[in-house]
């Protein structure tokens, strides 16, 4: 900030002498105390203090407050061999009475906290890792922004399961670059920045920091040494790192993610996740508890817990089972969900914890990749088709309305029309209440980008399309089954269109309801009136009771 002297804030009065020496005797205001309108500027006698033939310059982010706006800064004293000057404290003295000493209007220097933005890709994990950053990021001193126009700090959280996804980012750093001030910093954080590490410093110039998902803790650190000119990446795994001392900052909101794991064990021909995450570890579940009773303090009702295979968490003592029915207990958390869990880890105690604890949703994504033997095992999934529609069967036994939506990849390198065709068939026989698909992505360092027989683009495309159908006609059908019944709903957000609110089921089905915006945060029993195929509309019933808590033994 830049003010030039003539703009009539003057500096401290100014006494010159040894410490000895007496101040100058204070006169009677014999001529008026001010100099007439216009007339130039005329120091005290005593106080031989010239103005500054250049403006005064204070040096940037600071915020410069008159004292008599009841913010008031500390003293400032500056020595030298034959000189001091004092900045005083307190307010104008209008009759020039007091201690001895003229008062003039003090200015307090606050430094303005730096900002930082984060845009974020890919899935709930990172979601939840953004929330970490803007933590570690905020312990520092920075505050968040929701545009990147006038940020300090700029974050890209990536995402690297598919080769588009980190095409979409790399375009996405061209934009951001003009928003790039003198001193800011550009980074790339997340799974795409652990996987290219410094190699994309050389890719993207304008790039000064990379940051794999176990360097969120030392953001600021790094975030400083960019913004001192040094361009620098770290991308080391740290096993035992679980950020239990950084407090996430959430959006507000009814809902919270909960990470419980981190890394992943099964190593999966497709997949990045085991070179971009690390190695499988668990949080103890003693602090898991605490975070979700901490949340649900705030208000928070519903927690989803988080982790790569999240059914084979274990902390050394207890296993999922354990924490499904610890976190179920927490006073205040209504609902419990959980993703993404691997289909052989719903062991029997899993699965007795699901249908005993109430606030256990009941909706599970459970991740089946193909409905071929043969492309499961080229993928190294740990089931085969018969395994895992054992696993569909045992949870709908014990859990009565139970909905499944899963993942699923077409076109993975030998796959023929064959074993494409059993995929259909699988669909079809699970039940699926929603996919989520896709065309395979070859990805660096991964075990399946050496296999042979790759499926032409063409045709795993047009297989993807059939797909697709599939299963958007078998989600129809089932959706229209349910059209008339009565459900209760968490009311989540406004919706994007049409001034309604988006309310979604304990079975994760979107329900648009006629409410108005206090209404986000509560819970609503719904007639289902209609749906679209993927989304329902509701007719409020009326407000539901609240539920009875599991209590852990």
């Amino acid at each position: 900030l830049v003010i030039p002297a003539q703009a009539g804030i003057q500096g401290p009065s100014t006494r010159h002498g040894s410490e000895s020496r007496p101040p100058p005797p204070r006169h009677p205001a014999k001529a008026p105390r001010h100099p007439p309108k216009g007339a130039p500027f005329q120091p005290r006698k005593g106080a031989p203090f010239q103005p500054p033939k250049a403006p005064l310059v204070i040096p940037a982010p600071l915020l410069v407050i008159p004292a008599q706006a009841g913010i008031q800064g500390p003293r400032a004293r500056r020595d030298s061999e034959n000189s001091r000057s004092r900045v005083h404290e307190g307010p104008v003295d209008p009759e020039g009475k007091g201690a001895g000493q003229d008062r003039i209007p003090a200015l307090s220097f606050i430094p303005m906290p730096r900002s930082v933005y984060i845009e974020t890709y890919g899935c709930q994990m990172n979601v939840a890792d953004t929330e970490l950053m803007l933590g570690a990021m905020g312990k520092a001193g920075y505050v968040r922004v929701d545009v990147p126009d006038h940020a300090d700090v700029l974050l890209v959280n990536t995402c690297a399961v598919r080769e588009n996804a980190e095409q979409r980012v790399i375009g996405r750093l061209g934009e951001l670059q003009r928003f790039k001030r003198t001193g800011g910093v550009l980074g790339v954080v997340g799974c795409m920045a652990q996987r290219l590490g410094p190699r994309l410093l050389d890719q993207v110039p304008r790039v000064d920091l990379v940051a794999g998902p176990d360097a969120y803790r030392n953001l600021p650190a790094l975030v400083a040494q960019a913004a001192a000119g040094n361009r620098l990446s770290d991308t080391e795994f740290r096993a035992w790192e679980h950020y239990e001392d950084v407090p996430a900052v959430r959006e507000p909101g009814p809902s919270a993610f909960v990470t419980v794991q981190r890394g992943c064990d099964y190593r999966c021909t497709f997949c990045i996740v085991p070179y971009t995450r690390g190695p499988e570890r668990s949080r103890r579940l003693e602090d898991v508890v605490r975070e979700v009773a901490g949340l649900a303090a705030a208000g928070t009702t519903e927690v989803t817990l988080l982790g790569q295979t999240v059914n084979s968490y274990h902390d050394g003592r207890h296993d999922f089972a354990d924490l499904l029915r610890a976190v179920g207990a927490v006073d205040g958390i209504r609902r419990v969900r959980f993703t993404s869990p691997y289909p052989t880890d719903f062991t029997a105690r899993v699965i007795e914890a699901m249908a005993e604890v109430p606030a256990v949703c009941e909706h599970v994504h459970l991740p089946v990749q193909s409905g071929s033997n043969a492309v499961l095992k080229r993928m190294l999934r740990r089931y085969t088709r018969e395994q895992y529609l054992a696993v569909v069967e045992r949870l709908r036994s014990a859990i009565p309305g139970i909905t499944f939506s899963t993942d699923i990849i077409v076109g993975f390198p030998g796959e023929t029309e064959a074993q494409f065709q059993d995929t259909l068939s699988l669909v079809e026989e699970a039940g699926f209440d929603d996919a989520y698909t896709f065309r395979y992505s070859a990805r660096e360092g991964t075990p399946a980008v050496r296999l042979r027989d790759q499926v032409p683009e063409s045709v795993a495309a047009e297989r993807l399309e059939r797909l697709i159908e599939v299963v958007r006609h078998q989600a129809r059908r089932r959706n229209l089954a349910r059209v008339g019944s009565r459900v209760e709903i968490l009311v989540e957000r406004p919706a994007k269109r049409g001034g309604m609110l988006l309310g979604r089921t304990r079975t994760n089905l979107l329900v648009l309801v006629d409410l108005p915006p206090s209404a986000v945060g509560e819970y609503h029993e719904v007639v289902l009136t209609g749906t679209t195929g993927s989304t329902f509309t509701g007719a409020v019933a009326g407000r539901c009771p609240s539920p009875q808590l599991a209590v852990l033994s």
